[in-house]
């Protein structure tokens, strides 16, 4: 099917995914475009824009610039601005014009680290890709250039892959990291809410790191790269922290041996070379995604409420139960998502379907779980679902018959339903 969108919007694009990503630590972030992708950026996706100051940037790339190719002007404006700030990192985002014409961005990082002594670094972004793929290679490249060797501390964690694209504002945050210090864990760092890039870079601490979001992957395997951290992947579930927690021990304990062997062969590969191979950054493997396991537990919960699972699970007892598997379809992120189903598999004993219209999912999705391209495809899947959760956004292309649970997510809505989403996404 066309891969066409009129009813529907798309999601964040990756150049606000970076933007996303670096808000907080610190750093200048340039988007090089005429200055579309900055206000798109500014009005929609960002949630901190008007309580946060954070330095981003737009070239405001010209037509004739664009045909000369005047790299020049572009780095002369970066340095003058870097000079008066002083920031801890110039990153650079490309997107679909100069990304077309060939720019060589890691080329213009070098020479804005060698004129300014301030460390730059390039995303390979072009305008084309979701959120979760830019996202996720800016905070591969926050592991890659500011984490360095530290000794490892008992029941020390990470949590990677976490934007208010995908969790929403600052106090949910704090709340899934509260469940998680109920059980011993202190969260070294957060990538990256709430934490300075001093944060992050005790990073390597950490005896294991959890990603609870796609956005993480690649951050986790630069890390598990320098530091020989395992790491584990799924969001924490109210009800559910004591098995995620045990989990996070297990991976812990085969960190020690894998530590050693690095020591003991120093010409292993030092996070530098996997940074530049995308297959190695995105991968997983199953062992690691925790919702692609069975699990024991009666009763669990994530991002809805105990009260959102009971009512769900009360409209499907009343539905005819020889209606088609699956009895609830969920749409959106395959970690939080998919962890969502599983807990709803768990609290209810219903088939639950995640369709995914994100470009992240290999080894992400449980078995009947659907990566969807396109909104002609999203629909004629929907035609026969029966409980749909989703973002509000979605309720359009979705048949009459069917019962509609909102679930707003920021990467698909922006701030329309933000005022909403303590409703949706209740975590305490």
């Amino acid at each position: 099917m066309r891969q066409a969108y009129r009813i529907i919007p798309i999601y964040t694009a990756d150049v606000s995914g970076v933007c996303s990503a670096l808000y907080e630590l610190g750093g200048m972030t340039v988007m090089h475009d005429p200055s579309g992708c900055n206000s798109t950026y500014n009005t929609h996706d960002e949630i901190r824009w008007y309580d946060q100051d954070s330095l981003i940037f737009i070239s405001g790339l010209t037509d004739i610039d664009a045909i000369m190719g005047n790299d020049e002007k572009f780095l002369r404006d970066i340095e003058d601005v870097a000079e008066e700030l002083k920031p801890k990192f110039i990153a650079l985002a490309s997107s679909p014009i100069p990304f077309m014409n060939g720019t060589d961005f890691p080329g213009l990082a070098r020479a804005l680290t060698a004129e300014t002594g301030i460390p730059a670094f390039s995303v390979p972004t072009s305008g084309m890709h979701d959120y979760v793929y830019g996202a996720g290679l800016a905070l591969s490249e926050i592991a890659r250039h500011f984490t360095g060797a530290a000794e490892k501390r008992k029941r020390k964690l990470n949590l990677l892959g976490v934007t208010p694209l995908d969790f929403g504002p600052q106090p949910m945050v704090d709340a899934m990291k509260r469940h998680l210090e109920k059980y011993g864990w202190e969260i070294l760092s957060t990538w990256a809410m709430g934490d300075t890039l001093e944060d992050l870079s005790h990073a390597g601490e950490a005896e294991v790191n959890l990603v609870v979001s796609s956005v993480g992957i690649p951050a986790a395997n630069v890390l598990r790269e320098k530091f020989g951290t395992p790491f584990l992947v799924g969001t924490p579930v109210e009800g559910y922290e004591g098995e995620i927690s045990d989990a996070l021990e297990k991976a812990a304990e085969s960190f020690y041996e894998a530590f050693e062997y690095k020591k003991e062969n120093p010409a292993e590969k030092n996070g530098t070379q996997i940074s530049g191979r995308q297959e190695e950054l995105w991968k997983v493997t199953p062992d690691q995604v925790l919702y692609l396991q069975k699990k024991d537990s009666q009763s669990s919960e994530l991002i809805c409420s105990g009260d959102d699972l009971e009512t769900i699970d009360k409209t499907i007892n009343r539905a005819d139960s020889l209606f088609p598997v699956p009895d609830i379809t969920l749409i959106g992120e395959p970690v939080t998502m998919g962890s969502l189903a599983a807990a709803i598999e768990q609290k209810c004993g219903k088939k639950v379907q995640l369709l995914c219209p994100l470009e992240i999912t290999e080894g992400l999705l449980r078995w009947g779980d659907e990566a969807i391209r396109g909104e002609e495809a999203m629909e004629e899947k929907l035609k026969t679902a029966r409980i749909i959760v989703a973002d509000p956004l979605y309720r359009p292309i979705c048949p009459e018959s069917a019962t509609f649970y909102e679930m707003p997510h920021i990467a698909f809505s922006g701030r329309i339903y933000l005022k909403n989403l303590y409703n949706f996404r209740k975590t305490t």
